[in-house]
């Protein structure tokens, strides 16, 4: 039978004090597996000490993922990255930019992300957590927005379909934003895996349209969903298992298939008070539908975060 790994997401703290106090508490709480964000702040203010915070997590018997945490955008932190490459924006289909997020067709950014693997390696990270990849959908009005459709991504449509990007959402346009991400990962993964780097990889899955392409990428050694259930609680007596099943199910047989290992979120932040027992519902489901590595987003229920 294969081992359970259970672990949780851990950020918003650089004070080795407090770090080794924390790993330790999470080994007691029957934790084996810690995911360490490495932000773009991090990378500017903390890098100093981000090989200790690896080596006192593996210290204590930790697996180590380091996230791309905001790197290009949510989730996680705005891109400090934008104020350097400012043509890599994301631009939606009417036009407007989007002020936070970088485009996956930027070969900057591209560039960028392989300088913070190297950084990452520097340190001692060997696991990495490719956060929540997704182009968004928006509507207003009735009408649907997407991203991104900024002057590279156009021309490479048009390089692709002979034809000129249009404003709507077509069949092509879905396509190409598949595509989009995928080139992404597939290039930035393959680095990883040639520094001697796994990668594992999540999606929404209200993001299965654009993101679920990334589980074709070779060097993607993992895939898994964060199937949290807090938009759709309605009352105390929402079917978090049930949800949380389904959703667990289809990555597990999906990524079975492409034979890649899997995992799965479990919603520990954002819960209303009453609902959480919903935790130990939507755990029990994770594992009844054969995942084996499970992960809880995050440490303490998130209490340094808003949320």
């Amino acid at each position: 039978m294969k081992k359970l790994k259970t672990g949780v997401a851990y950020h918003s703290n650089r004070i080795l004090k407090h770090i080794e106090e924390d790993m330790i508490d999470i080994v007691k709480h029957n934790m084996n597996t810690v995911v360490h964000m490495f932000t773009h702040n991090d990378w500017d203010r903390h890098l100093g000490v981000m090989k200790e915070v690896v080596n006192i997590s593996e210290s204590c018997g930790l697996e180590v993922w380091i996230d791309n945490w905001g790197l290009g955008g949510p989730p996680g932190d705005k891109s400090f990255f934008l104020q350097y490459s400012p043509e890599s924006h994301v631009v939606w289909s009417d036009g407007s930019i989007d002020p936070v997020k970088s485009c996956y067709n930027s070969e900057a950014f591209i560039k960028f992300t392989k300088d913070w693997l190297d950084t990452v390696g520097s340190f001692g990270g060997k696991n990495i957590f490719w956060d929540e990849p997704s182009l968004g959908i928006r509507e207003k009005n009735g009408k649907k927005t997407y991203a991104c459709r900024c002057k590279v991504c156009q021309k490479l449509f048009e390089e692709k379909y002979g034809k000129p990007m249009p404003e709507e959402l077509t069949p092509e346009v879905y396509e190409f934003r598949s595509q989009s991400i995928f080139n992404y990962f597939d290039r930035v993964t393959a680095y990883a895996r040639s520094i001697g780097m796994s990668n594992s990889s999540c999606i929404e899955p209200h993001n299965v349209e654009s993101a679920m392409g990334i589980i074709n990428v070779n060097t993607l050694d993992n895939f898994g969903m964060d199937p949290y259930w807090h938009p759709e609680i309605a009352a105390k007596n929402y079917d978090a298992y049930g949800f949380v099943y389904k959703k667990t199910k289809d990555i597990v047989e999906k990524s079975i298939e492409m034979g890649k290992d899997n995992h799965v979120w479990i919603q520990t932040f954002d819960l209303p008070a009453g609902c959480e027992t919903q935790i130990f519902q939507a755990t029990d489901a994770a594992y009844d539908a054969g995942a084996r590595t499970i992960l809880d987003w995050s440490f303490r229920g998130a209490e340094s975060n808003t949320y």
